[in-house]
């Protein structure tokens, strides 16, 4: 036998021939239920007994029967054209758009206060659709974005990699945060009023560095009384009398124990979708980013 014999692969289509023939006893039968012609079937099925190097099918009387060879064999053709519809049926959804995954990398306050009214009408326009988020420092997120673990990242930018395109969709209000009950300045509080407050600030970030900037005065380094990295935390210290803070608009959309307004001038920070240059635009994907487009706050 030559070498290169067990190399010829099994054909799926070989197979259901042959099961075909072993079922309905028939080469006739199996064409018809196959529209096929006769002659084919029994091409598949000669084709199939010269790879493996057995007869399968022999002929009792009138009708085509399995070899005690084609008897085994059938246990095995029977499971991987089962596996092999499963595997079919498995990608349907796929094919047809209705499924796929998404992996977004975001920072918290998006995480919390946008991105679920966006997964929503994701996931209502593609039930199917699974999506992950991922919460971290804007350069841990895109570091995993450029190393291909996430899909799509929802940062403050600016962002910068050779590798990214950067699209802005979303600009919001940087607020003065204070204690129910505190006096605001008319027009809003300036830097350096705000300079004078006890400052609780989140640590970090594109957003913070926005609010050093903001606040900076010459030969002053900004020196806020205590940092942390959850604006949620400084949310509720802010209410307890601790401090004054700056905070997203976004943060505070249901901020009732606590004092907002406007600084002076104002200031805006703006949230962007990175994505790899070369990351293939699924369905999923596409109606995150239209999702994401469409958000008005």
């Amino acid at each position: 036998m030559h070498k290169d014999f067990f190399c010829m692969p099994i054909h799926l289509d070989q197979l259901a021939a042959f099961v075909n023939v072993a079922d309905l006893g028939s080469f006739t039968a199996a064409a018809d239920k196959e529209g096929l012609t006769q002659p084919a079937v029994s091409l598949q099925v000669k084709g199939l007994e010269q790879r493996l190097g057995v007869r399968l099918i022999e002929r009792v009387g009138r009708r085509a029967q399995p070899t005690a060879a084609g008897l085994d064999l059938l246990v095995h053709a029977r499971r991987l054209l089962q596996e092999s519809a499963a595997a079919e049926e498995a990608m349907m959804p796929y094919r047809d758009g209705a499924s796929g995954r998404v992996r977004i990398g975001s920072g918290g306050t998006a995480s919390i206060h946008l991105l679920p009214r966006a997964i929503a009408v994701a996931r209502k326009s593609m039930p199917g659709l699974e999506i992950t988020v991922r919460i971290g420092d804007a350069d841990d997120i895109l570091r995993d974005l450029e190393a291909n673990s996430l899909d799509i990242a929802v940062v403050a930018l600016p962002a910068s990699g050779r590798n990214f395109e950067i699209e802005p969709f979303y600009e919001e209000e940087l607020l003065a945060v204070a204690p129910t009950g505190s006096l605001m300045p008319e027009g809003g509080p300036d830097a350096a009023f705000m300079r004078d407050r006890t400052l609780l600030l989140y640590e970090g970030g594109n957003t913070r560095r926005a609010i050093d900037a903001w606040l900076a005065a010459p030969d002053t380094r900004i020196r806020p009384a205590m940092e942390f990295g959850s604006i949620e935390a400084i949310k509720e210290l802010v209410a307890v009398g601790l401090g004054w803070s700056i905070l997203p608009g976004l943060a505070l959309k249901r901020a009732g124990l606590v004092a907002t307004s406007s600084l002076n001038p104002r200031l805006t920070r703006r949230l962007g979708m990175v994505l790899r240059r070369d990351k293939h635009l699924t369905r999923g994907l596409r109606e995150m980013m239209k999702c994401l487009r469409a958000f008005k706050g």
